[in-house]
C-alpha cells in the first residue's frame, strides 16, 4: 500500500518516515510540506543516503490518486483545512493534530483558538486510542490520532475508570514532557539555555489536551468530574511521564490492581505493566511504541498512584498512527512497530 506524509519537516512527520521506511506493507509514495520543495535529506541530514524523496507541495487530488493512506502531521488549524478536501477523495486519513479529536466544535474553538472542522467530519472521525477503540478503528476511514499527553494519561486511567473503582470527582494528573513535544518551531522557551538545567510548568490549568482527556473519561464513566491536569517541560529531548493520583472507593491492594491491569492489557502488545514496587522511566520506552505503567496504593490515604510513560513521538504520535493504520487495513497492529527501546 502506498502512503503519503504531510508535515514531514516536523518531528512527528520525521518519525513517521522512520517507521514507514521499514514497514513491510506500507510504502512511502510521497512526502509533503508547505515550505520549500527540497530533497528530504536537506531538511533532515540524518536521512542522507537513505532516501531520494523530495518534499512536495500539497495537492490533495494527486496525493489521493497515488496513495491509499495519508498521514497529516500538520499543526492544529492547518489540518482542519486539509481534511475536508481529502475526505472527498475516499483516501484513508490519519490526522495527528488536535483538529478532529473533540466532538464538540465549540469546545475546540475555546481550547484551540481555531475554527472547528464541520460537524459531519467530526462525526465520522474515530478516536484512535488503539488499545481501547480497536473495533471502530478497524472500520474507520478517518482517524483522530490521540495527543501525546492524553495517550499516556488514558492508558494509565482506563482500567480503574471503566471498572468504577475510583472516586470520580478527584483525578489529578501531573504530566511532564521532553522538548520535542513542543514541535520544531523556534521559540525562546525552547532555546538550549532556557531548557538546560531547568524544569518549568506551563499552560497551568489551560492545556488544550484537558478537554480531550475529559471527553474520553466521560465516555467510560459519565460521572467523572472535571480533572486537574498540569504539564511541565523536562530538559530532555523525548519522553512523557504522567503521574496520576486517584482516590479508591474501597480498600484495594496493589497486587489486585496490578492483576487487573495485566488482565485488561493481556492482548495489548504495546502496554507493559510493571511488577509491584517497580516503576518505569522515560528512557525505558525511548524510540519505541511501548507504554509502561507502574502502580502503587498508599494504604494510609486509600489513594492509588499510577505512573505511565511513553515516547511522545512514538506511542504519543507517529507510532500510534501507524498502529492505527495497521488496524484499519487488517494487519497485525504490531506490524513494523516492534522497535526495541533505545537504551541508554
Amino acid at each position: 500500500m502506498n502512503v503519503s506524509i504531510i508535515g514531514t519537516t516536523g518531528y512527528g512527520g520525521g518519525e513517521l518516515f522512520r517507521i514507514l521506511h521499514h514497514h513491510p506493507v506500507f510504502r512511502i509514495q510521497s512526502v509533503h510540506t508547505t515550505r520549500d520543495e527540497i530533497p528530504l535529506d536537506q531538511e533532515f541530514p540524518h536521512m542522507s543516503g537513505i532516501t531520494n524523496l523530495k518534499l512536495e507541495h500539497i495537492d490533495t487530488e494527486e496525493i489521493a490518486k497515488h496513495s491509499d493512506i495519508v498521514f497529516i502531521a500538520a499543526p492544529s488549524g492547518v489540518s482542519s483545512k486539509l481534511v475536508p478536501a481529502f475526505a472527498e477523495t475516499g483516501i484513508q486519513i490519519i490526522d495527528l493534530s488536535g483538529d478532529l479529536r473533540l466532538t464538540d466544535g465549540e469546545v475546540y474553538r475555546k481550547w484551540y483558538k481555531h475554527e472547528p472542522v464541520e460537524s459531519r467530519l467530526l462525526e465520522k472521525a474515530v478516536y484512535g486510542l488503539s488499545e481501547w477503540n480497536k473495533e471502530k478503528i478497524m472500520d474507520a476511514k478517518l482517524i483522530a490520532n490521540p495527543g501525546c499527553y492524553p495517550t499516556a494519561t488514558l492508558l494509565g486511567l482506563a482500567s480503574v475508570v471503566k471498572e468504577r473503582l475510583i472516586t470520580p470527582d478527584m483525578i489529578i494528573i501531573d504530566a511532564k514532557s521532553g522538548a520535542s513535544g513542543a514541535g520544531r518551531s523556534v521559540t525562546k522557551s525552547l532555546l538550549f539555555s532556557e531548557i538546560n538545567e531547568n524544569f518549568r510548568i506551563y499552560k497551568v490549568n489551560e492545556h488544550q489536551h484537558i478537554p480531550e482527556i475529559q471527553q474520553q473519561l466521560n465516555l467510560w464513566d459519565a460521572e467523572v468530574a472535571p480533572i486537574t491536569f498540569n504539564t511541565h517541560l523536562l530538559p530532555i529531548t523525548r519522553g512523557i511521564m504522567a503521574t496520576i493520583y486517584v482516590q479508591l472507593k474501597e480498600n484495594l491492594h496493589t497486587d489486585r490492581l496490578i492483576e487487573l491491569y495485566k488482565e485488561q492489557y493481556l492482548l495489548s502488545r504495546f502496554v507493559r505493566i510493571r511488577p509491584k514496587g517497580n516503576f518505569p522511566s522515560v528512557k525505558e520506552v525511548a524510540g519505541s511504541n511501548f507504554c509502561d505503567i507502574g502502580l502503587q496504593v498508599d494504604e494510609r490515604t486509600g489513594r492509588l498512584t499510577i505512573v505511565s510513560v511513553i515516547d511522545n513521538l512514538m506511542k504519543g504520535a507517529a507510532g500510534q498512527a501507524v498502529q492505527n493504520a495497521n488496524l484499519m487495513n487488517g494487519l497485525n497492529e504490531k506490524t513494523g512497530l516492534e522497535f526495541v527501546p533505545v537504551y541508554p
